[in-house]
């Protein structure tokens, strides 16, 4: 029997009036995240400028659009790039006419329901009252919440060139997180966008399609690369000394999120 914890009487008052945030980065990269959705979840949105078109890495959770309150993507043509399927990278994909990604995980992006073990919210325990700090809208309820279906137009795999004009990122397919995860490297400045292979945090390796074993495969690659910067899809960037502490620590056994819901317990405690 399927019995969700209550939340923590937390109020969510107002409707935000401002849902995105936009960091300038540097090098044409700006930051994107979802100002009222929980630091432990949200994930990071980069967008590249290029000479010729732009590319959005990652697209948020979706409760709010992004076209019509982002102007940078109304400004030009722009490619959605899918680091990866999960939710709360994909959730506003389906605003974007071209949308690439890896074909491991093209089914879950036309049917984000398609690998659902049966759970009353599959969600769960990201989406939570305590997900959020405000309502995306009036009437929002964030046990409705879901993902709108975004068939991918193209895809990526290891190898491939995304071609801006001016730059130009080798396609990564390193699986372990997720089997279609990829990350975008560029060579000349060796700026590196990682999605949720590696970010400067406690790492995912244990969800249903997660492998362990690939998974430091990935890592151990990722480690040769002459890397200076790593925009990762979740919380800071860093440089190679920092990617090269947070593998190692991953090596020796340390971190790793483990049992998600008692993490994010441990999560929402600090911060009530």
């Amino acid at each position: 029997h399927y019995v969700r914890p209550p939340a923590r009487g937390l109020r969510m008052p107002h409707i935000a009036e401002h849902w995105y945030e936009v960091i300038p980065v540097s090098d044409g990269v700006s930051l994107i995240r979802e100002l009222h959705v929980a630091p432990w979840l949200r994930c990071n949105m980069l967008h590249i400028r290029g000479r010729d078109h732009d590319v959005h890495v990652d697209t948020g959770m979706g409760v709010r659009p992004l076209k019509t309150e982002i102007a940078l993507l109304a400004e030009r043509p722009v490619t959605a790039l899918q680091s990866h399927s999960h939710f709360d990278h994909s959730g506003g994909s389906h605003e974007f006419d071209v949308r690439l990604g890896h074909k491991a995980e093209a089914h879950l992006m036309a049917d984000p329901h398609a690998d659902d073990d049966g759970s009353p919210n599959p969600y769960w325990p990201f989406v939570r009252a305590e997900t959020f700090t405000a309502l995306p809208y009036d009437g929002f309820d964030w046990r409705t919440y879901d993902v709108r279906p975004a068939p991918l137009t193209g895809h990526l795999d290891e190898g491939d060139v995304v071609d801006l004009g001016n730059r130009h990122f080798q396609v990564l397919h390193m699986p372990g997180h997720s089997p279609g995860s990829i990350a975008l490297w560029e060579e000349k400045t060796g700026i590196l966008f990682s999605g949720d292979i590696l970010y400067n945090g406690d790492l995912f390796d244990n969800l249903y399609h997660s492998d362990t074993v690939v998974y430091r495969e990935s890592l151990t690659r990722l480690k040769e690369l002459p890397v200076t910067t790593v925009h990762g899809g979740h919380y800071t960037s860093f440089d190679r000394a920092r990617m090269h502490q947070l593998i190692d620590n991953y090596f020796a056994g340390g971190q790793r999120i483990g049992d998600p819901e008692a993490w994010i317990e441990r999560k929402i405690t600090r911060t009530t």
